[in-house]
């Protein structure tokens, strides 16, 4: 190995599930939010949870699609970001009825 070059590890970075830290976080704060503006009302989900949900939804979704042999198609994978923004969904819609009942009882 030459001096001053990295391993394939050591040049990717911290990776999650396939996403890099960075993108794993971008990647969920776009589900997060699209999950927000498919639901009704407003969701009293803080960002910090509806970013952390997006990346669960994520991880989940390509899960999901893996299971069903979806998750690499040839061109946009329309089945697995479809999974993702569902779990995003049925993430955010729970957390924002925990939410509004924590609120609530305040």
């Amino acid at each position: 190995m030459l001096s001053g070059q990295l391993r394939p590890s050591q040049r990717e970075g911290m990776m999650i599930f396939g996403y890099s830290i960075i993108g794993a976080i971008i990647v969920g704060l776009i589900l997060g939010v699209l999950a927000k503006l498919f639901l009704r009302g407003k969701q009293p989900v803080p960002l910090w949870l509806t970013i952390l949900v997006g990346i669960v939804a994520a991880i989940i979704g390509n899960y999901v699609a893996t299971l069903f042999g979806v998750a690499d198609t040839f061109g946009f994978d329309w089945i697995r970001h479809g999974l993702q923004l569902l779990f995003a969904i049925i993430g955010i819609a729970l957390l924002a009825g925990v939410y509004a009942k924590k609120a609530g009882t305040s």
